[in-house]
């Protein structure tokens, strides 16, 4: 009788400049039965997730090319995946502010092998099913994007987005099919001191509709739902 196919094991990317924490992590994680890579700096990080994906981030916030919370906000923009934050900083605005920019752990150096392992553990348990951590791409022959390589294309042609742009994009096509409420749109872009500023949302949307040749009226990807949000779909 023939065997089922071997399950292969959850992949963590640990991102730190430090060559000891790096060691150290590739075989506490190893010895658990977690397949590793490793970078040690935030170019190579975000590349290696872009092109080989992650079920867990371990990212240490002192990185020597960027800070690691822009590297959290730069991933936030294409992948869900499970971020755990690691730093010297034991200050509680430090923890607030990864938290608040997405991370979904923080631990501060140093730390025990067991407690880190069982964070571990559970942010994969907890982790949907739906394979939230992978890169949408959207490609209907006329519109492609790829959030991975930050690239937009309208009849092979790259089109040039603002950051406000792409970012309202990303957040559409990370929830493709699903109703993004204006209030939530307006913090994740703004701030949460701009969750009322609705005319901020039209003058964007307007702007992005027109890059990607669709329309208010006719609309083919980027579609109005009436005092509730926005929504992205292929039509």
């Amino acid at each position: 009788m023939n065997s089922a196919p071997a399950i292969p094991p959850a992949r963590v990317l640990v991102i730190d400049d430090e060559v000891q924490i790096r060691r150290f992590l590739d075989i506490s994680l190893r010895t658990q039965g977690y397949a590793v890579a490793q970078a040690a700096t935030a170019a190579d990080g975000l590349r290696q997730l872009a092109e080989d994906g992650a079920d867990l981030v371990v990212l240490d916030i002192g990185l020597p090319d960027m800070e690691g919370h822009e590297v959290l906000a730069e991933l936030r923009q294409w992948s869900l995946v499970p971020v755990i934050m690691l730093s010297v900083r034991a200050g509680e605005a430090e923890k607030v502010r990864a938290l608040d920019n997405g991370a979904n752990d923080y631990v501060t150096k140093p730390f025990g092998t067991r407690e880190l392992m069982a964070r571990v553990r559970a942010l994969l348990r907890s982790r949907s099913t739906d394979s939230e951590g992978q890169v949408p791409v959207f490609d209907d022959g006329h519109l492609h994007i790829d959030l991975a390589r930050r690239a937009v294309r309208v009849d092979g042609d790259g089109i040039a987005l603002t950051r406000k742009e792409y970012a309202l994009l990303a957040l559409l096509l990370r929830n493709y099919g699903r109703v993004v409420t204006q209030p939530q749109i307006l913090q994740e872009i703004w701030g949460p001191t701009h969750r009322h500023d609705t005319h901020y949302l039209r003058i964007l949307v307007g702007r992005l509709r027109h890059k990607l040749g669709d329309s208010a009226l006719q609309s083919r990807y980027v579609f109005t739902e009436p005092g509730v949000g926005l929504r992205f779909a292929g039509n």
